[in-house]
């Protein structure tokens, strides 16, 4: 879950300026696919790992406003099939765990010991995948717009629940798709994206983006309009993603979240997200002893809500100063 969110509500303010990358590199897999990687800030300075949403959002210069260049060293990365990694919207050897599998790559290759992950919507599932599978390379976590990957969180946004909310924007996401078919919009949705005809998974890929993107802004509900390419992979990595449960056990990142009970979290979440509600944030938090929970009032889904960025800058310049000491 999670589009390019400069795009609802841009808030200027206390962002930071977008600081140009000191360096930009091209990282083969070894197995198809090759990562477009970024770093900015501080060479030597505290390390973060930026995870995008989606799956199939890529990454922006906003993304580096968060930061205080002057103190973090800010590596930013396109996922596979997405943004400027290649081959793009492909989905061969694209899963979660060729995911988490990358972020180790670049964590090893950059030479870093230990990292902060920020992350939000998929960005924030991947950030808690990865600590689980690695909680010696993780030194805390920030998160947004918590989203777990479980079937009740897909069902409430493709199969109605949000819908009860927004029956107009329900309809124009529905309305491609023959009556018949609507018990299941993940699968019949996949049916076109991953169909023969380029121009059938182009046709079917903006409403699917649309719906996402119209919910995310708690005060913009229009659909938007994205490039015909950036739509496409965008759609297909996600519903690729979702149509196999996110390649995670049902319930496995709170099933396993003693793994990482030892590490700093704070958790930022809008109080009315549309997309991606607070109970999953809320679930996540409780018996975490060393995660705090930021419920931020009249907010939504999007990275650029104004409370929410505010909120994220304040994070992330009191960790600069130590809100995360002695995290092992």
């Amino acid at each position: 879950m999670d589009r390019l969110s400069e795009q609802i509500g841009y808030s200027p303010g206390r962002l930071y300026s977008a600081a140009e990358p000191y360096e930009r590199r091209i990282v083969d897999t070894g197995d198809g696919h090759r990562l477009y990687v970024e770093e900015c800030g501080k060479p030597d300075g505290q390390p973060v790992i930026v995870l995008h949403g989606g799956p199939g959002g890529g990454c922006s210069p906003y993304m580096r406003r968060f930061f205080d260049p002057d103190h973090y060293r800010v590596i930013l990365f396109d996922q596979r099939g997405c943004g400027r990694s290649r081959p793009a919207a492909s989905v061969q050897n694209n899963t979660t765990a060729h995911l988490i599998g990358d972020i180790e790559q670049i964590r090893r290759l950059l030479g870093i010991d230990s990292t902060l992950l920020f992350g939000g919507s998929w960005g924030a599932t991947l950030a808690l995948a990865y600590a689980q599978a690695h909680p010696k390379r993780v030194s805390g976590l920030i998160l947004r717009g918590v989203f777990l990957g479980r079937q009740t969180e897909l069902d409430w946004f493709y199969g109605g629940g949000a819908g009860r909310f927004f029956p107009d924007l329900w309809a124009r996401f529905c309305d491609p798709i023959p009556e018949t078919e609507r018990n299941d919009m993940i699968a019949a949705y996949h049916r076109r994206l991953f169909s023969d005809d380029l121009g059938q998974q182009s046709r079917y890929a903006l409403p699917w983006l649309m719906w996402e993107n119209a919910l995310a802004g708690l005060q913009n509900q229009s659909g938007g309009h994205a490039p015909t390419e950036y739509a496409r992979a965008f759609a297909r990595l996600e519903n690729h993603y979702f149509a196999n449960g996110c390649f995670l056990d049902e319930g496995q990142l709170l099933r396993d979240r003693n793994l990482i009970a030892h590490l700093p979290a704070v958790i930022v979440q809008g109080r009315y997200d549309m997309v991606c509600p607070p109970l999953s944030a809320w679930e996540l938090a409780q018996g975490w002893g060393r995660c705090e929970l930021r419920l931020i009032p009249a907010s939504g889904h999007a990275l650029s809500e104004p409370r929410i960025t505010q909120e994220l800058i304040r994070v992330m310049d009191a960790i600069r100063e130590g809100l995360f000491a002695n995290s092992h």
